[in-house]
């Protein structure tokens, strides 16, 4: 069931879970995720980046996909297509597309540039009946080409972002995308007290989700992270689950007994199974399972 990321969001903050953002690259892990979502009733939000939009043919192409496999799955928790680290023009072709939820990035652009841009694209977005994410206090790591530290948001331009009329705000507390260094000292979840405080108790959202201990996750979501975003750790055990696949020898055309281990429906079937247990995983430790509201 399709529908934008705006009530699944306030519910969880209410409530003090968080709704798992995991982004998609192709059909089979659209289909992953969904199945799990829809296993453990659980709301999802499923992410899209620019760079993986346009692997996937565009965001046509992707809003399309989702929406048939919604549908001929028989999906019935709800489900946003958000757009994750947008640009301005992005944001405007996701609108365009079919997407039910965008994230505007303006976190690296000078802050009244990020008002000014934020502003226009709430209104448009809300017009359409999209739910909105801006970013204040770049997200470390690299992400579709940007690289940054991982700040720590100014609790200030949290509220100012915030009061344009967002859904949910990404505010870095140290938080990076990708793997962890191992000198990475943990989010400051002093910060997050500070910002939700001062954002008067919008749904927050941590990005770079793979990596965090779990005890820092789950105190995160109590002090008001409802959206939780999962890439990295998707992709570490698709790949571990695919070599794992091909040095057992399954798809080698030569090896006795591989049944066309080489079809990609079978070489592909491990990843895509990997994927689920992966998102069961970080769901039950979200607190989301059994919440589809």
């Amino acid at each position: 069931m399709l529908v934008n990321a705006t009530r699944m969001l306030r519910i969880a903050h209410d409530n003090h879970y968080a709704v798992g953002h995991f982004n998609i690259n192709n059909l089979e892990w659209t289909k992953a995720i969904l199945l799990e979502a829809e296993a453990q009733k659980s709301p999802v939000i499923l992410g899209v980046s620019e760079g993986a939009g346009k692997y996937m043919g565009g965001f046509k192409v992707v809003a399309a996909m989702v929406k048939a496999l919604d549908e001929s799955l028989g999906i019935t928790v709800p489900v946003a297509l958000h757009l994750d680290h947008g640009t301005y023009n992005g944001c405007l072709a996701c609108i365009e597309a079919g997407f039910t939820s965008i994230m505007f990035d303006g976190s690296s652009l000078p802050f009244e540039e990020n008002i000014e841009k934020t502003k226009e694209l709430v209104a448009i977005a809300h017009d359409k009946g999209l739910s909105i994410e801006a970013e204040v206090g770049a997200i470390g790591g690299t992400e579709d080409g940007v690289t940054a530290d991982g700040e720590v948001a100014d609790p200030e331009e949290c509220k100012t972002i915030a009061a344009l009329g967002i859904d949910f705000l990404a505010a870095g507390i140290g938080n990076i995308h990708g793997i962890y260094p191992k000198d990475w000292t943990g989010l400051h979840i002093d910060a997050l007290q500070r910002i939700q405080e001062a954002t008067g108790g919008i749904p927050l959202v941590l990005h770079g989700g793979t990596g965090i201990p779990d005890a820092q996750i789950k105190e995160a979501i109590k002090h008001g992270m409802s959206k939780i975003n999962v890439n990295t750790d998707c992709q570490l055990v698709f790949a571990e689950a695919t070599k794992e696949y091909c040095l057992a020898g399954k798809a080698d055309p030569t090896a006795e007994n591989t049944s066309k281990g080489y079809d990609p429906r079978k070489l592909l079937k491990p990843g895509f199974e990997a994927i689920r247990a992966k998102v069961k995983e970080k769901m039950e430790l979200f607190g989301s399972v059994g919440k589809a509201a």
